[in-house]
């Protein structure tokens, strides 16, 4: 049992270090991913200062809130199911985990865009082996110490590809 313990220990505290990183970073999360998917898109980067920054930081702290809100009812529930069946309940966590994590990171293109939350549920569920692909890979690397510094902006870099690859052309009309 011991084993099983020091893994949920180190996913439950890697996901709580994540979530808090990600409350402070949001704005500056949704900035970077603006970068890379004009990057990848080969667009012209949006022309935003310190003033778009500003004015952004309302609408990412409200989604923040919404992903926050998703995820306390559910984690709740996954955590006491987590220890009342050894084991199983683990495996459960850390599925909960992963999805919350490809939840997390790909919300940050979808928001750029003003997707609404719940048609990102939707679309990522489409997508359900993708994304548990993608969050799996986030959460084992959160849990390693020192790698966990710099998860998050290569997660953001990762989630804003499978946007514009997998996503973009479901939410984005081009106009030439």
């Amino acid at each position: 049992i011991w084993p099983f313990a020091v893994v949920t220990i180190l996913i439950f505290f890697s996901f709580i270090f994540s979530s808090a990183a990600n409350w402070l970073a949001a704005p500056f999360n949704g900035l970077l991913s603006e970068k890379v998917e004009a990057l990848l898109s080969n667009d012209i980067p949006p022309d935003g200062g310190a003033l778009d920054i500003l004015k952004d930081i309302p609408r990412t702290l409200g989604r923040e809130f919404k992903k926050l809100s998703y995820y306390l009812p559910r984690a709740i529930g996954f955590f006491i199911i987590m220890w009342f069946i050894p084991i199983i309940g683990q495996v459960i966590w850390f599925l909960f985990v992963t999805w919350m994590m490809a939840i997390q990171y790909k919300d940050y293109p979808f928001d750029n865009h003003k997707v609404p939350f719940n048609d990102m549920i939707i679309a990522i569920k489409k997508k359900q082996r993708l994304s548990y692909t993608f969050g799996g890979t986030v959460a084992i690397f959160s849990m390693i110490p020192i790698v966990n510094f710099i998860v998050m902006p290569i997660a953001i870099c990762g989630a804003t590809a499978i946007w514009v690859d997998h996503y973009k052309d479901d939410f984005v009309t081009r106009t030439y």
